[in-house]
């Protein structure tokens, strides 16, 4: 039987569930009613049960939802229950934000190598990270089982280095560049762009004038 195809809606709003059902664990709270969930989380509790269901049956009727149980099944299908390498290029402020936060995280996604095209910046440490030459991309990505790759880069270096994550093996990228990238089918991007996050809240600030 053909598995169903999940909408990337749903896969974005797992990890959403994971995070506050963590903090629920957090504060050893057992169970939790998809009500609950929603009212928290603003959204309609029959569109959580809706997400959840394609993935098998969690809650019991009555009860709810096992924190502990729901927290293990969304990270396995997450595929976070195993550790994922991440390799990073462009070791510039926002890379260096990125690769600090990566010791804040406790999930098995770990930023394990930083690589910059700049020779000034190879051999720099950034949370006891080398930079490393994009000479070495592919031999590293190789050795340490680097899966998904991370870009923040400038826009007209993007897509060079999405290339070069694609010829080493890497199966999906986040792009923070402000620039829509080309891949291959089967390679998995997301785009991470601030300026179009912050141009499109404008939409909806008040445009009424302050009366002076």
């Amino acid at each position: 039987m053909k598995t169903p195809k999940i909408s990337e809606a749903v896969v974005r709003r797992l990890p959403v569930y994971l995070r506050f059902l963590s903090e629920l664990k957090a504060n050893n709270v057992l169970t939790v009613s998809s009500q609950d969930l929603g009212l928290k989380l603003d959204l309609n509790p029959a569109q959580i049960r809706k997400d959840l269901a394609h993935f098998g049956e969690f809650g019991r009727k009555g009860i709810g939802y096992d924190v502990s149980y729901l927290i293990e099944k969304i990270r396995s299908i997450l595929k976070i229950d195993r550790v994922i390498n991440v390799a990073l290029v462009g070791a510039g402020n926002l890379g260096r934000a990125l690769s600090n936060y990566n010791a804040y995280l406790k999930d098995n996604m770990k930023i394990v190598a930083i690589f910059d095209a700049h020779s000034g910046k190879v051999g720099e440490v950034i949370n006891n990270l080398s930079v490393q030459s994009m000479e070495e991309l592919n031999a590293t990505v190789n050795q340490r089982s680097i899966r998904i790759g991370i870009i923040t880069v400038p826009a007209s270096e993007a897509q060079v280095v999405a290339d070069r994550f694609v010829d080493a093996g890497i199966e999906a990228i986040l792009n923070f560049a402000p620039v829509i990238i080309k891949v291959p089918q089967g390679i998995r991007i997301h785009h991470a762009d601030f300026t179009t996050d912050l141009l499109s809240l404008a939409y909806y600030i008040d445009d009424a004038e302050e009366q002076v």
